[in-house]
């Protein structure tokens, strides 16, 4: 078994899951999706309003399906004792890791690309002006999100907790980077929340600017990594 099979396996898994499918494929397409083609019929700001909240969702789409997804995969197959048979074979850690993360970040990019077709096609909403660009971004950004989801199950219980312990950081990906609406925040608050990796790439998105969100999207990449060497756990907590 090779780290192309543990690719495979995760991709399979992922796509026989329903309930998988239905928390982080329908549900953030139908947000990125839906909500840019609402606001284009009922503001009048039209284009230009679903424009601004597609490139928000892109947030909603880097938390649900990348980060919320590993999360939740990684926690299964750690409670089914998946990932501590797949270490009795061949494959090493990073091999297994790198396979069911790789699979996942994959499925967020295919995804964003969707979303962006979509919103063109019902909603009249521009696409990208610098393809190179947005395709950067978006992989760096799906890839680090990847990551820190597989880090952030080392604070996870157990699978029944998992879509729990999640869920605040959808909230909160959403809500800096405007995908819930203009909610005003106090500036101080909006100066921490736009150094979050989602905020990073819809802030590339919208402006063009790849410098700074690339440097914030590598800070948080590093400590990702970090956190998933000193603290993941490949077998449930026994209590």
């Amino acid at each position: 078994m090779s780290l192309t099979a543990t690719y495979r396996l995760g991709t399979r898994l992922f796509w026989r899951d329903k309930a998988m499918l239905f928390a982080s494929v329908l549900t953030p397409v139908g947000i990125a999706v839906g909500l840019p083609t609402l606001m284009r019929h009922v503001t009048a700001e039209g284009v230009a309003a679903a424009a601004a909240l597609s490139q928000s969702a892109i947030a909603v789409v880097l938390s649900i399906t990348a980060f919320m997804n590993i999360g939740v995969a990684l926690t299964g197959r750690r409670d089914q004792l998946v990932l501590k048979r797949l270490r009795c074979t061949r494959l090493t850690d990073g091999q297994i890791l790198l396979g069911q993360m790789a699979s996942v970040a994959t499925q967020t990019v295919a995804i964003i690309v969707v979303c962006v077709v979509a919103v063109r096609i019902v909603a009249g909403v521009p696409l990208p002006a610098n393809p190179v660009a947005f395709a950067a971004v978006t992989i760096a950004g799906s890839v680090v999100m990847t990551l820190l989801g597989a880090a952030y199950t080392a604070v996870i219980p157990r699978l029944e907790l998992a879509a729990a312990y999640t869920m605040p950081v959808f909230l909160v990906c959403g809500l800096s980077a405007g995908a819930m609406g203009p909610i005003p925040l106090p500036s101080w608050l909006q100066a921490i929340l736009d150094l979050l990796p989602t905020t990073a790439v819809v802030d590339a998105v919208r402006t063009g600017e790849l410098a700074v969100p690339f440097l914030i999207l590598a800070v948080w990449a590093v400590l990702g990594y970090l956190a998933l060497r000193l603290w993941f756990r490949w077998e449930p907590r026994r209590s």
